[in-house]
């Protein structure tokens, strides 16, 4: 009889679904409805059972003859009815939990899938092009938050023309069935939007159509194009993504503009780009205080500002303002929820507020590629390479010509020590940029990790006079065979053409030190040590700088600054279980080189057995010169031979 009450019950749930599948009861309505249920329940049982073995409901049972209908409710019926609404609440909790995917997954199937190329622009105005390219960006981003298509990212898109020759063929390269083309003519306040959305598999035109608009009225036709889209692709578009897709980001046009002309060079994500485009997106706010996704993108800016060049607490400052601001302006914009936990992840480290953020973010555009590599990263900072790998390998979904996904797959694959699939990964953002010669270095040495010299070398060429991407592994291999004066020699070649940095120096003096010329080294590593600590004191706190003035004190033989140094690096980097253990070998490479194996070979130890970027290998300690120091320990010596 259970059986049957909670099958009837769960197909009463299921019907629900059906009839009603965008319906989600608040958190607070199904705490109180489970918690009445699980109160009741049992209460109820003990009721019923007390009520009956009473000798009037004993008796009342036992007079009822077998014909005789009984009006009143049995024990057996009674809890029967208890029963059901358990299920029905288990099944309604259990349900709504499975109907929202965690981690929330890619809408779509192939037929409900779009990549919108290029905007031609028609302007007279040559420099009118960032407008045509916004309108396709805004559009974008409005279908991004239509969970049941799949949505090729700008990204992705960006590297085809307006009007490319084989639809088909680019389609299959982004694995989408539509396609959507337009043109941009802009001339004053005036617009003229042409948009034809083609099915690729035979080239045919599903519609298309002309706008002729004020720039007061652009957000109109941006949200009737992504309504148009999700219909013509039977895309079913709920209640919420309809307010979404509705909402005027600003009323100020000279605002809008600022916006679209700071998304343009945004994108190109040089330090000076971000920069400028930060200044368009401050102007953009300046014209109308209310513009929360310009607040966004000051926000992420900033943060980027603060991660790499600008690592002060004014510019953290600024990007916290932006964040909370855009999330105060408008809390359900997803643009404002991933600036927050851009924030969160990039300023100040707190993964999980970060991830927190994100999800939130995603609720409102599920297919934004972004969002989903930066909780792939956020991932890997934890700890969690799997989740991780999953995260990446779906923002590559959607946004499969993005090189920087795949690098970034690629170093976590090779950072796990999954050589195979690292090399595949690289191999993925070579296809889509094979002049980043950084991931045929980044191939070459997960060669050399697993002690294949050969094949490394074979890879980047052995011409130490070409600077590009591979000239450090190209040293690095000289290095490994202790050929240290022409690896000093490339080195100089290469940091001779230009003002050396802190970084080059320290590098130099290195090899120099290596190659046996120790006053020249010494005094190009005491230059690096002061230029580095000088650029730490200006509020340069980033890692890298961190790696190499430790690197350059222990060189200089200086122990007592290297054991604060090292205690500092260590204690930074804790909480990122990402970045800890290359801090741990960071670590013990500096007292490698100061000859204090006891200090070096336990940590050693753990990263051997830890994941990070260029994880530690037994071939790399058997190559390295940087631990020749303490190679003759017996302990480094069992290391050498122990597999991770």
């Amino acid at each position: 009889m259970a059986i049957a009450y909670a099958v009837i019950a769960w197909v009463l749930v299921q019907a629900g679904s059906i009839l009603f599948p965008t319906f989600e009861a608040p958190g607070w309505v199904m705490k109180v409805f489970v918690t009445v249920i699980a109160i009741g329940f049992p209460v109820a049982l003990v009721i019923a059972w007390a009520f009956e073995m009473t000798p009037e409901g004993m008796k009342r049972t036992e007079n009822v003859s077998p014909n005789e209908y009984n009006t009143r409710w049995s024990r057996r019926k009674f809890v029967a009815l208890i029963v059901t609404l358990g299920l029905t609440a288990a099944s309604l909790y259990l349900g709504q939990h499975w109907r929202r995917p965690v981690p929330p997954k890619l809408g779509g199937n192939g037929n409900k899938s779009i990549a919108v190329l290029p905007f031609e622009s028609l302007s007279e105005d040559k420099a009118n092009s960032y407008f045509a390219n916004g309108i396709q960006e805004e559009i974008l981003t409005r279908l991004a938050k239509i969970a049941d298509l799949k949505v090729i990212s700008r990204t992705s898109t960006q590297q085809y023309q307006s009007k490319p020759g084989k639809l088909s063929e680019i389609a299959q390269q982004l694995g989408v069935a539509h396609i959507l083309e337009g043109s941009v003519q802009k001339a004053g306040d005036a617009v003229r939007i042409n948009v034809q959305l083609i099915k690729a598999e035979d080239d045919s035109h599903l519609w298309a159509d002309t706008y002729d608009r004020k720039l007061t009225d652009i957000f109109a036709v941006e949200t009737e194009v992504a309504e148009r889209i999700a219909v013509s692709l039977a895309a079913q578009l709920t209640g919420s993504e309809r307010e979404q897709l509705a909402v005027i980001p600003t009323t100020n046009p000279q605002a809008y503009d600022a916006y679209l002309r700071g998304l343009e060079l945004i994108k190109r994500q040089g330090d000076a780009d971000v920069q400028k485009a930060n200044e368009f997106f401050r102007r953009a706010v300046e014209l109308d205080p209310t513009y929360a996704q310009a607040w966004a993108q000051i926000a992420i800016a900033e943060a980027e500002l603060y991660y790499g060049a600008d690592h002060t607490p004014a510019c953290l400052g600024r990007s916290r303002h932006a964040a909370e601001t855009a999330v105060r302006l408008q809390p359900r914009l997803s643009e404002a929820r991933a600036a927050l936990g851009v924030f969160y992840y990039l300023c100040l480290q707190d993964y999980e507020r970060a991830l927190i953020e994100l999800q939130e973010a995603q609720k409102n555009s599920p297919n934004e590629s972004n969002i989903l590599f930066f909780t792939g990263l956020i991932k890997r900072r934890q700890g969690r390479l799997a989740e991780s790998i999953e995260f990446l390998h779906r923002a590559g979904l959607s946004d499969p010509r993005n090189q920087d996904i795949w690098g970034n797959l690629g170093r976590s694959y090779r950072g796990k020590r999954d050589f195979a699939h690292a090399r595949e990964m690289f191999d993925r953002a070579l296809a889509v940029s094979p002049d980043e010669k950084q991931f045929v270095g980044d191939k070459a040495e997960t060669y050399a990790a697993e002690g294949d010299l050969a094949a490394a070398e074979k890879l980047v060429g052995s011409n130490v006079r070409t600077s590009d991407g591979t000239l450090s592994e190209r040293v690095n291999f000289l290095m490994y065979h202790h050929r240290f004066e022409e690896a000093a020699a490339a080195a100089a070649q290469a940091t001779n053409g230009a003002k050396q940095s802190a970084d080059d120096k320290a590098w130099l003096g290195s090899l120099l030190l290596l190659a046996g010329h120790e006053a020249e080294g010494k005094t190009l590593l005491q230059e690096a040590r002061k230029e580095l600590a000088g650029l730490r004191e200006k509020g340069d706190m980033s890692l890298r700088l961190a790696d190499s003035l430790l690197y350059a004190t222990a060189l200089l033989g200086d122990r007592a600054e290297v054991e604060r140094q090292a205690t500092a690096l260590l204690h930074t980097t804790k909480a990122d279980l990402w970045r800890a253990p290359e801090s741990e070998e960071v670590v013990a490479t500096a007292y490698a080189i100061l000859g204090d194996a006891d200090r070096a070979i336990p940590l050693l130890r753990r990263c051997l057995q830890g994941f990070y970027r260029r994880s530690v290998t037994v071939a790399l300690l058997g190559f390295d010169p940087i631990w020749d120091r303490i190679r003759n320990d017996p302990r480094f010596q069992e290391l050498a031979k122990t597999q991770p």
